[in-house]
């Protein structure tokens, strides 16, 4: 069985919603799933999970969450060299650069993403399905 883990950072409850959707896909997949806020994560928990699934809105000029999500993120960039990620959020506005620029920098760093999943505001059915989609491909 994997050990995988979900961190994320909502406001609205969009990208919490797009959690749960990963986790349902990580359970179902037969994966062991722990769940994070970003808050509750930190680098030296990275090596405990086969995979892990981040998820931040678009904030701002698209850019992520900047006084929780992107310490955290900036902090664990070091330790995911080889290791599978997904990435998720959702976005009010511009056109999904902010995941294109996220899972450039996690390349960059050598991570193996899985792929992502970006909705509109509230995340609608397709959008559900394609997070435990992503979630079954992490377990």
């Amino acid at each position: 069985m994997s050990r995988t883990a979900v961190v994320y950072w909502s406001q609205t409850g969009n990208t919490e919603a797009m959690a749960d959707a990963v986790i349902n896909g990580m359970t179902a997949g037969g994966a062991e799933v722990s769940r994070f806020t970003a808050a509750e994560f930190s680098a030296d928990k990275v090596s405990e999970f086969d995979a892990i699934a981040f998820g931040c809105p678009a904030m701002g000029s698209e850019v992520l969450e900047e006084s929780e999500f992107e310490p955290m993120f900036a902090s664990v960039e070091g330790s995911l060299s080889g290791k599978k990620v997904g990435l998720f959020g959702s976005y009010g506005w511009g056109d999904g650069q902010w995941m294109r620029d996220w899972e450039d920098r996690c390349a960059a760093d050598g991570a193996v993403v899985a792929g992502t999943v970006i909705a509109n505001n509230a995340p609608d059915a397709d959008a559900i399905s394609a997070c435990e989609a992503l979630g079954k491909s992490l377990a």
